[in-house]
């Protein structure tokens, strides 16, 4: 890790730039790195947001569960209301977790989980949704990984 006092080219210390201004230390970060000045890059803050790479990567792959489970639920327990654009979305959804599983395959094992995590908050959506009482919907998924991911057609 740099010294404090070592300076960077914008005249802050790399500890001070990433802590007042992101923008900047990413930025001088990534020049050290193309230019081989590893002396000068923080360590610590440059590992932490690797890190935090991996946390967005499962955020948004559990977002996409999130939409494709609460239009699975709401067609299930509401089929007569069923529109062309809930098929739409569980096509849409469907489409990113594959490609997020297929950017990322380590994020497959994890997959259950994920589910289960983003059923709880799918639950909610969908009793908000269709106007029925949250207990309509069972407090455990219903489907596997493989069902949840099916193209039916």
């Amino acid at each position: 890790m740099p010294h404090p006092d070592i300076d960077t080219p914008r005249g802050t210390t790399a500890l001070t730039a990433y802590q007042h201004d992101y923008a900047q230390w990413v930025e001088d970060t990534a020049r050290a790195i193309e230019e081989g000045r590893f002396d000068e890059i923080d360590r610590t803050a440059l590992a932490d947001e690797v890190r935090d790479l991996g946390k967005v990567e499962r955020r948004e792959l559990e977002s996409a569960l999130r939409v494709l489970l609460m239009h699975l639920l709401k067609t299930r327990y509401q089929p007569e209301k069923q529109t062309r654009s809930w098929e739409a979305s569980i096509r849409v959804q469907r489409k990113h977790v594959a490609e997020f599983l297929c950017e990322s395959p380590s994020l497959r094992p994890q997959l259950p989980k994920l589910i289960g995590k983003a059923y709880d908050q799918a639950r909610i959506d969908a009793a908000n949704e269709t106007g029925l009482d949250i207990d309509t919907f069972p407090e455990a998924c219903e489907w596997s990984a493989a069902e949840i991911l099916a193209d039916p057609t």
